[in-house]
């Protein structure tokens, strides 16, 4: 009896092997015809048309619009440093971080009293100088008169010694009158070299007051900037930054205590690469006064100004490779501040035949697709002119001239697909259906055989 159930239980498990195994073979053979036939009714499988966005290429003339970085600084920018060491006695109410100042303003102070009292000694040393100029100009105006008098007395003696030499030749005087009064003329004419001698002196007296009242003079003046420098100024109206000084606080000679910037006189530095500098100066093509526009994106908005390119750097900086160029602003912008990194977009030379087309358009390979006159996609290589943001300039050979492309390249797509223009409405007469029909899902698709085949 148990051999009787396990016979028939063998043979009922081999009976269902063996259906199983004809289920699979037919389920593999209706798959097979199935896919020969294109479908359940056995209609031929429609060749699938993919949705695409196209363009037309234009050729005009494109100017491009470079965009580069750069950094805005001031062209102007003072260093406030400590002329004399001491202590800081007096400081500024506008001496503070972003305040405003104007030109000649007395910003700090160290403290003046050593200064001041040096200058006290010079000034009475001069007054000591000037009385002593005047005493050997009084000197030389009496040693002049002496001289003078001692002249008018040697006139006087040779006219005496020539009377007494005419009585001599008359007979009529004597030989000691004659004498005395050779004697005498002889004393006044002494008389007249030390006096010469007298009044040389006091001449050269004079010139060493004069000496010594110039060196006191250079030492006033020596002391006077020596105060000065006790004080700060401002060169030029302007704004305050980096500011270390404190009232109170001790500070060395040229030690920095702060800086001004003249807001008005921004320019921004803008470092490229040498393709870049090369297409702004291409055929003899002007750097200097090309317009430039800054832009400052920011969380209240985008800030433009309006500026042109001023000069470049007349070396390269160590470490780079490019070319550095300035950009001066054409009017002064309050929102803009030193430090601020801002997009410079330049206008370069316009360039003939191109289009300016999304980046997405040109594949890896260099080449764009064009649609065919059977609606098929066709593979062209296209020369890259330019690269601006999600856009690119391309040069429009003749025989691309009103040919349309695909705007936004998928991995699906390649030479030979079929495609229609989301801009064309399904059903447009003139179209295969093929290419009318969008890229359905499996389930439409094997909904739409089942009615026709029903049908």
């Amino acid at each position: 009896m148990r051999f009787l159930l396990r016979s028939l239980g063998g043979l009922f498990i081999i009976s269902l092997t063996f259906g199983l195994l004809f289920l699979a073979a037919f389920q593999i053979w209706q798959a097979l015809e199935q896919a020969r036939t294109g479908g359940p009714g056995g209609r031929q499988a429609e060749e699938q048309a993919f949705t695409v966005r196209l363009i037309a290429l234009e050729p005009a003339t494109v100017a491009p619009v470079m965009s580069v970085y750069g950094r805005v600084d001031s062209r102007r920018r003072l260093e406030l440093r400590a002329g004399a060491s001491g202590r800081i006695t007096y400081l500024d109410p506008d001496l503070h971080e972003g305040g405003q100042v104007e030109a000649g303003q007395l910003l700090l102070q160290t403290d003046p009293a050593q200064a001041q009292s040096v200058l006290d000694n010079l000034l009475a040393a001069q007054a000591e100088a000037e009385a002593a100029l005047e005493d050997a100009r009084r000197a030389v105006a009496i040693g002049t008169d002496d001289l003078a008098a001692a002249r008018a007395q040697v006139e006087l003696r040779q006219a005496a010694m020539e009377r007494q030499r005419e009585l001599a030749e008359r007979r009529l005087g004597t030989s000691g009158e004659r004498e005395a009064a050779e004697l005498a003329a002889s004393a006044a004419a002494q008389a007249v070299l030390s006096r010469q001698s007298a009044l040389a002196d006091a001449e050269s007296a004079v010139s060493l007051a004069e000496i010594a009242l110039q060196r006191s003079q250079i030492d006033l003046a020596e002391a006077q900037r020596e105060l000065e420098l006790t004080e700060v100024r401002a060169n030029f109206a302007g704004r305050v930054t980096a500011v270390t000084a404190v009232e109170g606080g001790l500070v060395s000679q040229n030690e920095q205590l702060a800086q001004i910037i003249d807001p008005d006189a921004l320019e921004v530095q803008i470092p490229l690469s040498l393709q870049q500098y090369s297409r702004l100066v291409a055929e003899e093509a002007r750097l200097v006064g090309t317009p430039v526009r800054v832009v400052l994106d920011g969380s209240a908005g985008r800030i433009t100004a309006p500026a042109h390119l001023d000069r470049s750097a007349a070396s390269v900086a160590e470490g780079a490779a490019g070319r550095t160029v300035y950009a001066r602003l054409d009017q002064p912008d309050a929102r803009l501040r030193p430090g601020d990194f801002v997009t410079v977009e330049i206008d370069e030379p316009p360039l003939p035949d191109a289009a300016l087309i999304p980046a997405s358009a040109v594949g890896g390979d260099g080449a764009v697709l064009v649609v065919g006159p059977d609606s098929r996609l066709i593979a062209r290589p296209v020369e890259v002119l330019r690269r601006q943001g999600d856009d690119v300039v391309i040069a429009v050979a003749a025989d691309l001239a009103g040919a349309r492309i695909v705007a936004e390249r998928a991995p699906q797509l390649g030479a030979g697909i079929l495609v229609r223009d989301t801009a064309a409405p399904v059903g447009e007469p003139g179209l295969p259906e093929a290419q009318n029909r969008r890229g359905d899902a499996p389930q439409q698709q094997a909904q739409r055989a089942g009615a026709q085949a029903d049908g």
